[in-house]
């Protein structure tokens, strides 16, 4: 049995087949009559607009794709909640690359997308390799989202304001009488950005002779080994703000098989909010980067590239907010 054409929901709601295709679109062009019985016929038959041939007539596939960092980052999830909230809602639907295997294997996904002919291209976090990047915006709307870089002509930046951020973390810690405190650095702008906001204020305090940064590599594997060399130092710090929650996970993974408890002996905060700071045997004070509402500005950023690609490229920053949880406490030493 062959499928439902356009032609029969034409006919079965006694009207044109340009005007199911007004309907189909979702046009206000249509009276509200007409448009009833067209998405009457359309429900009775099982009719499937044909998405190929949608994609020929409108010259639009209504994709857009969606390079990410690395997948297994769980942030990136509420950023990708509040991107999809708003595309769906425009009748976009998205399509996503982990660029972790674009790196690996050397291919070039964003050649891919374009090949797609999606309808705009949206790179999450930081990614190697900018030029591949700024030949695809060349060819397709782009933006940029959790990430301070490339920046590239006609490519928008949506992230959190990361100095703002860091300045949360460290002015918590001050304020509880911390004075040693540590800061185990990201990578990419995002990793500097923190990192000297961490280190503006700890000077600001007077404290410039008692703030370390350890480098660490994003992963919870990185956080681990960078707080082990925190802790094995002569003085070891009485606090570590972390760049991410990951990376806070093995601070505390660290902290605890060194026998030391949190926040009891040492305070830990991380960056991000995300579902593993929340869950209650970690319970992590940190940095609520606005995942959800960078996804959200990133995708009206493209809408509005979509409409108007020759627009002068923007920066737009969500303001951080921190929250406290169960790992951070005053220090037990006295204060200086």
């Amino acid at each position: 049995m062959r499928p439902p054409t356009i032609r029969d929901v034409a006919e079965r709601a006694g009207v044109s087949k340009s005007l199911v295709s007004l309907v189909l679109r979702g046009s206000d062009q249509v009276r509200p009559e007409k448009r009833q019985a067209v998405l009457a016929a359309v429900e009775e038959l099982g009719y499937r607009p044909n998405a190929a041939a949608r994609s020929l007539s409108e010259r639009r596939t209504r994709t857009v794709g969606v390079l990410l960092n690395d997948m297994r980052n769980p942030w990136f999830v509420e950023l990708l909640d509040g991107l999809n909230s708003l595309l769906h809602a425009h009748g976009l639907r998205m399509l996503l690359a982990d660029g972790h295997l674009n790196l690996r294997l050397g291919e070039d996904l964003t050649r891919a997308f374009t090949d797609l002919r999606v309808d705009g291209l949206i790179a999450v976090g930081t990614l190697p390799g900018p030029e591949a990047l700024r030949t695809a915006a060349t060819r397709v709307p782009t933006v940029v989202a959790g990430a301070r870089e490339p920046v590239l002509p006609h490519v928008d930046l949506v992230a959190n304001d990361d100095q703002y951020g860091a300045r949360l973390a460290t002015e918590h810690l001050i304020a509880l009488g911390h004075r040693r405190i540590a800061h185990i650095a990201g990578q990419g702008m995002v990793g500097e950005l923190r990192r000297r906001s961490f280190e503006t204020v700890m000077r600001e305090h007077g404290l410039s002779d008692t703030a370390v940064v350890e480098q660490g590599d994003l992963t919870e594997e990185g956080g681990y080994r960078a707080t082990v060399r925190l802790l094995s130092a002569g003085e070891r710090p009485t606090a570590v703000f972390a760049f991410n929650d990951i990376a806070c996970v093995g601070a505390l993974s660290a902290a605890e098989e060194l026998g030391l408890r949190v926040p009891h002996d040492l305070s830990l905060v991380g960056y991000d909010n995300t579902y593993l700071a929340r869950l209650r045997h970690l319970w992590l004070t940190t940095v609520d980067s606005a995942g959800h509402d960078v996804g959200r500005r990133a995708a009206q950023c493209l809408l509005d590239r979509i409409a108007d690609p020759t627009r002068p490229a923007e920066v737009v920053l969500s303001t951080p907010v921190l929250e406290v949880r169960g790992t951070t406490a005053a220090p037990r030493e006295p204060r200086a």
